[in-house]
């Protein structure tokens, strides 16, 4: 999984957990609801910006969003490295 998938993996999960839609995460954050799908399916990543909108819009700070980000993509490596492990 690329970084972009990650970030956006965790978007929707807030965005989830929070029980809105994307068009609801793009009115609270003044994003367009095309570009918080993008971010939700990697095409795209936030600028910092963007970043500060939608950790506000979802509750956050944006640096817990940032956390939450490198967890999910440490996570992530951990998996990819233990496949390269089991492969001969």
């Amino acid at each position: 999984m690329n970084p972009e998938s990650v970030f956006g993996k965790v978007l929707k999960a807030l965005r989830i957990k929070n029980d809105i839609s994307q068009e609801e995460l793009a009115f609270r954050s003044n994003l367009d609801r095309t570009y918080i799908s993008m971010l939700e399916r990697g095409i795209h990543q936030p600028s910092l910006s963007s970043l500060m909108s939608i950790a506000q819009a979802v509750n956050i700070k944006a640096s817990d969003l940032v956390r939450l980000y490198e967890v999910e993509l440490g996570k992530q490596i951990s998996l990819h490295e233990k496949s390269n492990d089991s492969e001969p």
